[in-house]
């Protein structure tokens, strides 16, 4: 097998720390399996002395395949793994755990739920609040902060911080560990105990490490412990493909590489053998206008073929449509449904684009896990406010929206197990003016939305009802961000729009329903792929789409910092780069009757905007059955 020449001085290094960069298509895996070959039959070195890491078991799993590939099925004692299984190896012989120890997912939310029905917390959306809390007591633990200087974003300190606590106490009580337990107490036995880590140390004197860029403080404290006194540590990764500061990531380690380790030899793993050379072109123009990053020539291994396409549409419907007619047309001409991908800056995309593909008969696969938009609180909300308004009297529908927003009535005022009408609320407030005027709003209220359509119902909810400003109270008060919600409440209201009555609308939500629980249940063998842009790390296709490059979606509206900014534009770099032949970008100029500015980052990619008709013409010119490019 041929080499590039940065590829085989990376895989020939001898001793000592190396830093290799290594971008999309560039080989890296390949790059970390001949390198492990060339230490264990060249050098002689014992397989048992190498430690090999990645992030995924995946990952792992592949490369340990890939290595024993090239060594006739055998692994030679070489450890592949991630770094909680290494770490947590650590632990079982110094504290004799075993898997029970480790607090699985399940039991995690179990205790959650307990924390929360004891405090009395008024939540909505339970599930999302217990994600949340979840992923900020990640982020104390990986990355090593005090309590007393975290404010959390899903709830007032005070309870945030005793959330903590008793959650910290029902795992010691349980003898259990959660992940980022493993890193803490793998990192505080190997500082205590010199005799520990020295028994390591010898065990891996030759540590490799990819994805090196999503690494975070507490690992990197780890590793280079083990890693002493010889610091064979050989580190592949990009750090323009850092995405995950959000999971603990940090790219500052990565830049900061040379500092801790002045002799370390650079490697610029320097050829894209993925893609066309204006993708390459075009991703590279983007990412070069971050700041913190390492400087890179890189080139294509592939001749330009096709341009990338950029086409601004007028709203999501005609988005859809032009992807949908794009989709069609490129598996008329032969390319297979599994060659092509949507990928999206939150999953919250993905479900403007289900019903697209539905209706068009694309069959579609979907790489994360999709929440039904319709089991959301806020669309329960919606739904059971037009349900009212239709002269639904059922109770539990009634107590969810009778304060929602606040009209200050009591639960008390509605009469035990019966249907509820407006005047059944009265007798309660009977000697209270201000209540009976509250009461004739609502009354007027519903009697409106039985006139109107979903869309135009759904419309007056939003304002005359001010549901809206219900919703910025709800995020005031928990700390939550108000633009996710009212993201959620624009993807149903744009749902109705077609539905003249609330029947039709209820029907497309049973259809909708069950085409969600089709995909999640039989995966169709060829189908387009729905992926978030961070879902799609790691992945290729030779056709790809990117809908929704505006403002307040990638850059995302939470990204404020400059820190945030570069990480958007890595996020975007990364979904650039997952093409191989053909990229498809497209803005929008408005939604949901709201003008949209198209992304600055378009405006950093050097490219045209395009026409539907200079695209199919392109095509015509140029098409032919596409085949995969090869890969190096």
């Amino acid at each position: 097998m041929g080499f590039s020449k940065a590829q085989q001085e990376a895989i020939l290094h001898r001793n000592g720390p190396a830093l290799v960069l290594a971008g999309p298509g560039s080989g890296k895996t390949t790059v970390i399996t001949h390198r492990v070959r060339q230490l264990v039959t060249d050098r002689v070195v014992p397989g048992s002395n190498i430690l090999v890491i990645t992030f995924t078991r995946a990952a792992a799993a592949e490369m340990k395949t890939r290595f024993g590939a090239l060594m006739n099925g055998e692994y030679h004692g070489v450890t592949f793994g991630t770094f909680h299984s290494v770490f947590f190896r650590i632990l079982r012989f110094a504290y004799n755990y075993d898997a029970s120890n480790i607090l699985t997912e399940k039991e995690q939310y179990t205790l959650m739920r307990e924390i929360i029905d004891r405090l009395s917390l008024d939540i909505s959306d339970e599930q999302e609040f217990i994600s949340g809390i979840l992923g900020e007591i990640s982020s104390v633990k990986s990355n090593n902060l005090s309590l007393d200087h975290y404010y959390s974003r899903n709830c007032p300190e005070q309870i945030f911080r005793t959330i903590y606590s008793a959650y910290q106490k029902k795992l010691s009580e349980l003898r259990k560990v959660d992940f980022d337990d493993i890193l803490l107490m793998t990192l505080e036995l190997l500082g205590q105990r010199p005799d520990i880590l020295s028994a390591w140390q010898q065990k891996f004197r030759y540590i490799l490490i990819d994805e090196f860029q999503d690494i975070n403080f507490v690992q990197y404290q780890i590793i280079r412990l083990l890693a002493r006194p010889d610091n064979n540590l050989f580190i592949v990764g990009d750090d323009d493909q850092s995405i995950y500061r959000f999971r603990g990531a940090r790219p500052e380690i990565m830049l900061g590489f040379e500092k801790d380790y002045p002799n370390a030899r650079k490697i610029l793993l320097d050829i894209n053998f993925r893609s066309d050379a204006n993708i390459v072109k075009t991703a590279l123009s983007l990412i070069s206008h971050n700041r913190a990053r390492f400087d890179k020539a890189i080139r294509a291994s592939h001749p330009a073929a096709l341009p990338v396409h950029l086409t601004s549409c007028q709203d999501v419907g005609e988005q859809n449509r032009e992807m949908v007619r794009q989709i069609l047309s490129h598996h008329r001409n032969g390319m297979d449904y599994q060659d092509m991908a949507i990928l999206f800056r939150t999953n919250l995309g993905e479900r403007f684009v289900t019903d697209a593909l539905m209706k068009a008969n694309i069959p579609f696969r979907l790489r994360d896990s999709l929440p039904n938009l319709y089991e959301h609180w806020i669309a329960l909300d919606l739904l059971s406010y037009l349900r009212i308004g239709s002269g639904s009297k059922n109770r539990a529908l009634w107590l969810r929206i009778i304060n929602r927003p606040n009209r200050y009535v009591s639960r008390d005022a509605f009469p035990p197990f019966q249907e509820i009408t407006v005047n059944q609320l009265r007798p309660y407030y009977k000697d209270k003016e201000w209540m009976q005027d509250r009461l004739d709003r609502l009354a007027y209220d519903l009697s409106m939305l039985k006139r109107m359509a979903p869309y135009a119902a759904i419309h007056y909810i939003r304002n005359a009802m001010h549901y809206e400003d219900y919703l910025a109270s709800y995020a005031e008060e928990r700390r939550m961000n108000l633009q996710e919600l009212m993201d959620v409440l624009e993807a149903v209201h744009e749902s109705t729009r077609s539905c003249k009555t609330l029947e039709e609308w209820e029907t497309h939500i049973e259809n909708y329903t069950r085409s969600l629980k089709e995909q999640r249940t039989t995966e169709p063998s060829d189908a387009v792929t729905l992926c978030t842009l961070h879902g799609a790390k790691g992945l290729e296709y030779p056709v790809v789409f990117l809908p929704d490059i505006n403002e307040d979606n990638i850059p995302h509206v939470r990204a404020s910092l400059d820190t945030d900014i570069e990480e958007e534009r890595r996020l975007f770099y990364v979904g650039i780069t997952r093409a191989k032949q053909e990229l498809y970008l497209y803005c929008l100029r408005e939604r949901m009757n709201h003008q949209k500015t198209p992304s600055r980052f378009l405006g950093e990619l050097g490219i045209r905007q395009e026409t539907k008709e200079s695209q199919d013409h392109r095509r015509m010119k140029t098409h032919s059955r596409p085949t995969r490019h090869s890969q190096k």
